[in-house]
């Protein structure tokens, strides 16, 4: 896990109750060695953290409401609840709280879209449908953006890809 406040690797994890809510701080021994000297002087926690307490970007607390309201329409997961336990309910969780997931995943990963290996044992039919989604995905994300000649050759790619397994799950 990175710290928050440089790109280095965390070795320090800090859980703080601010306004009654738990803010995880993760930090790598330098910052530590900084936040904790800064704690000592008995500056208040946002100020003392050097920004590492905040919101998102340009959010104020109307916007900060509205995200408290989120809840997945599958688990009933509520965004607060997703926040306290930093787990999500079900895989439907990330498609409803998609625009405050990427942010986060990709802090935490450095990226937000699994590029490695795939179980050997998972069957051909398995990765083809993730195979699938992702073009479907990247399909909506083209025809939103107004770029038809690439939405076509996504069309086309999915078009080969339902064959395939359509001809796969007859044999």
């Amino acid at each position: 896990m990175k710290c928050h406040r440089c790109p280095k690797v965390a070795t320090l994890h800090i859980t703080e109750i601010v306004k009654g809510e738990p803010e995880e701080l993760h930090l790598c021994e330098d910052c530590a060695q900084q936040y904790l000297a800064q704690a000592t002087t008995g500056a208040g926690t946002e100020e003392s953290a050097g920004g590492l307490i905040k919101s998102p970007s340009g959010m104020g607390d109307l916007d900060l409401a509205e995200l408290e309201k989120l809840v997945c329409p599958t688990c009933k997961l509520t965004f607060r609840e997703f926040r306290n336990s930093g787990r999500v309910g079900c895989a439907h969780c990330y498609s409803a709280f998609r625009d405050e997931l990427l942010p986060l995943l990709e802090n935490i990963h450095g990226e937000t879209h699994h590029c490695g290996k795939f179980p050997k044992r998972a069957p051909d039919d398995s990765q083809k449908r993730f195979q699938l989604i992702k073009l479907r995905n990247d399909l909506r994300l083209a025809v939103a953006e107004e770029s038809y000649e690439e939405a076509a050759r996504l069309r086309d790619q999915i078009q080969d890809l339902e064959h395939h397994l359509s001809q796969e799950t007859a044999e």
